[in-house]
């Protein structure tokens, strides 16, 4: 045990954590780098440059004093909306590599994925990374480094994932900094599953790390939290691919094949122990994932309902912090009500849906929950709009509020406290990080940066600000639900709870929206914006019309007359029975309303 070290790259996004590990793997040996970010093999990955899935690797090093050593690596993702897959892999891991791009310098997620790791104990070893950049300020950024860790300025390694640059000192430093697992190989199996992928002749593979205990290939084994029995077919460690071996011991990272065919079996977190001396209690210090954002999920064919349910499932194998459950609608059939981590995660989980399994689906707009309570005092969750009881019952609503950090340099603070208050921030402190920089921190409702906050801070701010968040409360709001209407009939997908002060505003460009996305019809379409009764905006798509009197050259004009009104009774018998189909692209537009 005391030859292994299990450590994971922590950093804000695009720090160049992925080129960095691709030149550990190349040092080790352990395989031959023939393209950036070897470990990123989802399509995805590669044609947006961003880590979307935490991935294992085991490497074997050569250490200076003739031993060598097992480093098993766990690269993680950058983004803010793939944090549960960095909290994963810290939780299997003694040490981690916190990331700083000397050319950006300590931000908000550096920051927050820092304090994931001190909860956890981990050792830190601080590295600046593209030190080779002619815009490097490494001194500058070895300051910041310095007043957030408390380390000397000798243990900050310089390095860079394109020249190789420090890469050897980080490969000692992991050795001779991060402590072995603890653990006690004779004590009963212990394993914690930290992620799991479906492959569909092998069933499921759960990847784990063995706390104490020692797993035999063909031993059978409990998973604690589920109580399901399996036998072991086989046991193994991670390398690009997966390699057997008879047996894996404490301290160790691999995985498990034993033919499980059923998705929800096998939970991450969950603990693996042995049947014939089995461990006293499962391992603890897993917390469950929090979606921030829910949609409906609606398959486009309604007779896919269920190929979509088993998709759902499978993605969630490999994505632990998707959740889902049934949901109907009335303009759109059955579906789900999925929870997200965020808007880009959102976007991922439509794409994959897409290209892993050819699910063409229509995603509704994006919404938070509310906690709805009623004149009798009874508090129900309400996750959509159209779940929302009659007004007249409401006694009030509360809505989820977030603490955002907000890091950037002084020039910009200006116009970012701007956007913040327009989005009913409150703001609770700012302080200076270093010299031209700035973080600011600011309490405001989880719905009002759902949409386009994200993108509007990094314009203003020219990419220069980065941001984090966590949820703290819920806090009572004046909400109402807005619905659109089309030709009077209430369009249920396209309702959202919005405050009062931006109802007035948001449904009338709601209106203005549709009227451009909406195709044209042989009648006119009425959309309105209704807050209950209340109708607050309206537009109309102009009916396609054929120039019946074009025949009539002359002649009186009741000819001319008689033609129009037979016409007109045509078009009124066709909006009685003619229905509106409101296209993809409008459900999206609500959100790119600016």
């Amino acid at each position: 045990m005391d030859k292994i070290r299990n450590f994971c790259i922590i950093a804000h996004i695009d720090h160049g954590k992925s080129t960095l590990a691709d030149r550990l793997l190349e040092r080790t040996q352990t395989i031959q780098v023939t393209e950036g970010q070897m470990l990123d093999d989802m399509d995805l990955e590669r044609e947006r440059g961003i880590t979307i899935k935490s991935h294992a690797i085991q490497m074997a090093y050569r250490h200076d004093d003739g031993q060598t050593y097992t480093l098993n690596l766990i690269d993680t993702p950058g983004h803010v909306d793939f944090a549960y897959e960095v909290s994963r892999s810290i939780a299997a891991c003694e040490g981690c590599l916190l990331l700083v791009d000397s050319t950006q310098g300590v931000q908000a997620q550096t920051i927050s994925n820092l304090y994931m790791a001190i909860e956890h104990d981990l050792e830190i070893i601080p590295v600046l990374s593209k030190c080779d950049m002619v815009n490097a300020m490494p001194e500058q950024v070895e300051d910041e480094i310095i007043e957030l860790l408390g380390v000397k300025r000798e243990d900050i390694i310089r390095a860079s994932g394109r020249t190789g640059e420090g890469v050897d000192e980080i490969l000692r430093a992991i050795v001779e900094r991060i402590p072995a697992p603890t653990g006690d190989p004779e004590a009963p199996l212990q394993a914690m599953i930290f992620d799991s992928v479906f492959n569909s002749f092998r069933g499921i593979i759960a990847y784990f790390k063995i706390v104490n205990g020692t797993i035999h290939q063909g031993e059978e084994v409990r998973f604690v939290n589920t109580g399901q029995k399996y036998t072991a077919d086989e046991v193994g460690v991670l390398k690009m691919d997966l390699v057997p071996k008879r047996e894996l011991r404490c301290g160790d990272v691999g995985y498990i094949v034993s033919g499980i065919k059923t998705a929800t079996e096998v939970k991450v977190g969950d603990t693996i122990t042995s049947v014939a001396n089995p461990c006293e209690e499962a391992i603890a210090g897993f917390e469950e994932v929090k979606p921030m954002v829910f949609a409906g999920v609606y398959p486009i064919e309604t007779e896919d309902f269920e190929n979509l349910r088993a998709s759902l499932e499978k993605l969630q194998l490999n994505d632990a912090s998707l959740t889902f459950s049934p949901e109907s609608s009335v303009a759109l059939g059955f579906g789900f009500r999925c929870g997200f981590l965020g808007l880009l995660h959102m976007d991922i989980i439509q794409e994959r849906l897409d290209r892993e399994f050819n699910m063409n689906v229509i995603t509704t707009v994006p919404n938070v929950s509310y906690r709805v309570f009623d004149k009798h005092g009874d508090m129900r969750e309400v996750h959509n709009p159209a779940g929302m009881p009659d007004a007249a019952d409401i006694e009030h609503i509360e809505e989820p509020y977030i603490r955002a950090s907000i890091i950037t340099r002084t020039d910009y603070i200006g116009s970012i406290m701007t956007l913040c208050l327009g989005k009913r921030g409150e703001l609770v402190k700012q302080e200076y990080v270093s010299g031209d920089r700035v973080e600011i921190l600011y309490d405001m409702p989880l719905a009002e940066i759902v949409i386009d906050f994200y993108d509007k801070l990094k314009s203003i701010s020219k990419g220069y600000a980065s941001f984090d968040y966590h949820p703290i409360e819920f806090r009572p709001s004046r909400l109402v639900k807005l619905d659109i209407l089309l030709n009077g009939e209430p369009v249920d997908a396209l309702s959202t709870l919005t405050h009062v002060d931006n109802s007035v505003t948001f449904g009338r460009r709601m209106c203005e929206k549709l009227k451009e996305l909406l195709p044209r019809q042989q009648f006119d379409i009425a959309i309105q914006a209704a807050i209950g009764a209340k109708i607050i905006a309206r537009e109309t798509v102009k009916q396609v019309r054929k120039d019946v009197t074009a025949k009539c050259y002359g002649g009186d004009v009741s000819r001319k007359r008689k033609l129009l009104e037979k016409q007109k009774r045509g078009k009124k018998r066709m909006k009685q029975i003619g229905n509106v189909q409101v296209p993809q692209k409008a459900f999206l537009a609500v959100l790119k309303l600016d």
